[in-house]
């Protein structure tokens, strides 16, 4: 095998969780042709290259219910739905990182970690999601405290200010990401951590993964199933109510506004005195026409990325979603007047691109015409076969003042 690094001049790139799998269908009986030895340490990488880990605020702090905190849509969701849970569990104790968030710090010194990206709990610090509703001074300083830690330990501290966890608030009050209500109530939110916290912070992204988000929380038959709030058709037999043909749409629009209002306060008001940077982390697969002589499957792909990547990379670069959506879709996807688009576009600081498997893609000819969803609409067939033994592995990265690439192929 060979290895080869791509990158460009002023990135900075930080990787959080990056898996390489090689699997096939007889992947059990495979055994190597040859072992190849490769030096790869971290003198590989650029001086600046930040090594990491990452997790979200409601995966590992634990702490549900103690010190203010309000409860999230994901209390909510793995209280009222155990049975989608795998082993029944849910937050309420989780890694107890709240209580030993001392340890592990040292711990990801002793590894060699030199940043940690992770989320701050919108109901930990606002317990009813609404500035005007009080601030939880205990939150407040629960933060202070680990991003101080990290700090007397080397460690860059990289925020998340959503991660799935809305205020159950907030969605009992309006729906939360399906009410244009929303965007007020995000940038509130913001400024109080940009204020709070970014004399310290240099990088805040927005939202992890908001595809994840709204496909998962409003269309369980999307690949990454049922997230909180729990919503979907009714004809799918897994949710009390929803719509899975306009929701996810919607919650993303709303995403998009909530993103530029936060990321163009920053830039104006916080940016300058506290010289960070502000974006946003997508997520997406590699994907490749399964017959690369069909047309039909070449056609697919592009369209699956967009419903993808491009849903949200689109916008934020040109102010609008990709045409092969709005093909798709017509009124049910969003439309951002002339002023929105310009106020979305080029709002990102860095671009953080998560990376977990490569797909081959077949057609679905035929437009889904009842009982459609997001994942009707994408009209293509996602398959788990292995992409041979080339991979392109995309790093999580940050881009500053040039689009660039990094990515490393490894090739038989």
């Amino acid at each position: 095998m060979a290895f080869k690094v791509v990158s460009s001049l002023g990135l900075l790139a930080i990787t959080l969780a990056n898996f390489l799998f090689f699997s096939t269908e007889n992947a059990a009986a495979q055994t190597p042709s040859r072992k190849v030895n490769i030096p790869f340490t971290k003198h590989n990488f650029p001086p600046k290259f930040i090594f990491g880990s990452a997790s979200s605020a409601y995966q590992y702090e634990g702490a549900a219910a103690e010190d203010g905190r309000g409860p999230s849509v994901a209390d909510t969701f793995t209280h009222g739905h155990p049975e989608m849970i795998a082993d029944h569990s849910n937050g309420d104790v989780a890694d107890d990182f709240y209580h030993r968030y001392k340890e592990d710090v040292k711990l990801m010194k002793f590894i060699g970690m030199n940043g940690f990206r992770f989320s701050i709990s919108w109901s930990r610090v606002l317990p009813h999601g609404k500035l005007s509703k009080g601030v939880n001074q205990l939150g407040i300083a629960f933060y202070n405290n680990l991003i101080n830690e990290l700090l007397a330990n080397g460690i860059t501290p990289f925020v998340t200010l959503f991660h799935w966890d809305t205020p159950q608030a907030l969605e009992d009050e309006y729906g939360s990401f399906r009410n244009i209500s929303i965007v007020e109530d995000f940038r509130d939110y913001a400024e109080l951590c940009f204020r709070e916290f970014g004399d310290r912070v240099k990088y805040w992204t927005t939202f992890n993964e908001p595809w994840s988000f709204s496909t998962g929380g409003y269309d369980s038959t999307s690949f990454i199933g049922t997230l909180g709030p729990a919503r979907c058709s009714k004809w799918m037999n897994k949710c009390k109510e929803g719509d899975s043909s306009t929701e996810p749409y919607l919650v993303a629009h709303h995403i998009l506004l909530s993103h530029a209002t936060a990321a163009r306060l920053y830039r104006k008001k916080y940016k300058p005195i506290q010289k960070g940077n502000i974006g946003i982390v997508l997520v997406t697969n590699w994907m490749m026409p399964l017959n690369p002589r069909s047309k039909a499957d070449a056609l697919a792909t592009k369209r699956a990325q967009s419903f993808y990547l491009g849903w949200f990379l689109d916008p934020l670069t040109y102010g609008d979603y990709p045409t092969l959506m709005r093909e798709e879709l017509g009124e049910r996807l969003p439309r951002f007047t002339a002023q929105e688009s310009e106020f979305v576009k080029g709002t990102l600081d860095f671009l953080g691109l998560n990376y977990y498997t490569s797909n081959y893609v077949i057609d679905i000819p035929t437009r889904t015409t009842v009982n459609t969803s997001y994942t009707t609409d994408v009209r293509a067939t996602l398959t788990g076969k292995s992409l041979s033994l080339t991979i392109e592995i995309v790093y999580y990265f940050f881009i500053k003042k040039k689009t660039a690439k990094i990515y490393v192929s490894v090739s038989d």
